[in-house]
């Protein structure tokens, strides 16, 4: 390979949020989702010309950051993006949370498909809206979307927006086409508008094909709201650089006025120049490690079956985040987190974080180099065992 995502680096005293929230340096922290590589070496030297200028003031967004996104989407995934349908801000979640606020009123509901990532609930209350959960169904080591229950729940006229994760956190799911055909088709029956968080967009597994939702049909295009940016693929998330796409002029006008109302209007200046180097020279670097990761989830997976045979291991198709379902245990996920923690020095997420649903599972991160994931298994296995 070109690049060594073998690497350790380390991050600890850097005022990471993923390594220096534990303070005790035995932690290995694999819960956070960002990534323990360097970003693409497009990306860095970017940002380095940009630090050599030495004035950081505010920034203006040039036509070639819009032709970055429109280029990356039509290439890699045949979506193709006008101009005029993108709004910037500072990530996806506030992303989110404008869209909520532009497109509800206090009391409506908001659908989601739990386990789903935990801020999804914050965003929702936050704007005073109700959040109605329709559960995936786990079954054989992987999610499926109940279809009928769905539906039931988005005849209801409070209902006025669904919360789509395509590819899904923490149900490693990518969506095939004609789920979200499905999706949209009820939606669309019940005038309930999708707003798709596609942020993990760009890491799917070998067999597995991301679909922009919008891109299936015009009536999907109009009736629903997209959010993406690079900050999961290359690893850039204290960038803050998101993208809300909304091909309806009106739905559109709401969103940029929530946008200013919520303050997240602006962007820094490295954002900017990350997101255009990323999406204009960074695709080598980004197959490379999506291959990586892959080898990474085929190493787990071994071992856990070899070593840790009664903890299933949801399927990964997209994402690095691996869920794994510790209900043999009897313990509630903040149980079996507190106990790893205590007994072998890792760090996890709780799966109850993401919902009832994912009571009972956790979390783990695999966007690291192989030793550390090895480290991080064998501190998995000691610890799990002494429970089972």
């Amino acid at each position: 390979m070109k690049y060594n995502f073998d690497e350790i680096i380390p991050r600890r005293g850097t005022n990471s949020y993923k390594w220096d929230t534990p303070h005790e340096d035995d932690v290995l922290p694999m819960w956070v989702a960002d990534m323990d590589f360097h970003t693409a070496p497009p990306v860095v030297e970017a940002l380095r010309k940009r630090v050599e200028h030495g004035i950081f003031g505010y920034t203006k967004v040039p036509p070639a950051y819009y032709e970055a996104v429109i280029n990356w989407f039509a290439r890699r995934h045949g979506w193709q993006i006008e101009k005029d349908w993108i709004i910037y801000t500072s990530g996806v979640v506030p992303a989110l949370s404008a869209v909520i606020k532009a497109l509800t009123v206090p009391g409506d509901k908001v659908l989601v498909q739990t386990p789903v990532y935990n801020c999804f609930f914050s965003s929702i209350r936050n704007n005073g809206c109700d959040v109605i959960a329709t559960p995936l169904v786990y079954r054989d080591e992987t999610y499926r979307i109940d279809f009928e229950s769905m539906e039931e729940r988005v005849s209801d006229p409070k209902v006025k927006l669904m919360l789509l994760c395509n590819p899904h956190n923490p149900a490693g799911r990518v969506w095939t086409r004609q789920e979200l055909t499905r999706i949209g088709e009820i939606c669309f029956r019940h005038d309930v508008l999708v707003v798709a968080d596609e942020i993990h967009c760009e890491l799917t597994l070998p067999g597995h094909t991301y679909t922009p939702f919008a891109s299936i049909s015009k009536d999907f295009l109009m009736n629903s709201v997209t959010c993406i940016s690079p900050s999961k693929a290359f690893n850039l998330a204290g960038l803050q650089i998101a993208n809300i796409i909304s091909a309806d002029e009106t739905m559109r006008m709401k969103i940029d006025k929530a946008i200013n109302i919520n303050e997240v209007c602006d962007v820094n200046p490295f954002g900017v120049e990350a997101l255009m180097a990323a999406y204009n020279e960074g695709e080598e670097w980004l197959e490379e490690l999506r291959h990586y990761l892959s080898v990474n989830y085929n190493y787990l997976k071994a071992y856990f079956m070899e070593y840790l045979p009664l903890f299933p291991v949801v399927m990964l198709e997209g994402t690095y985040l691996v869920w794994v379902d510790c209900k043999i245990l009897e313990k509630s996920s903040k149980e079996i987190v507190t106990a790893l923690l205590k007994k072998e020095r890792i760090l996890v997420n709780e799966g109850s974080m993401y919902g009832e649903a994912g009571e009972g599972f956790i979390r783990i991160n695999i966007a690291c180099p192989r030793q550390v994931l090895i480290d991080g298994l064998n501190r998995l296995k000691v610890s799990l065992l002494t429970f089972a």
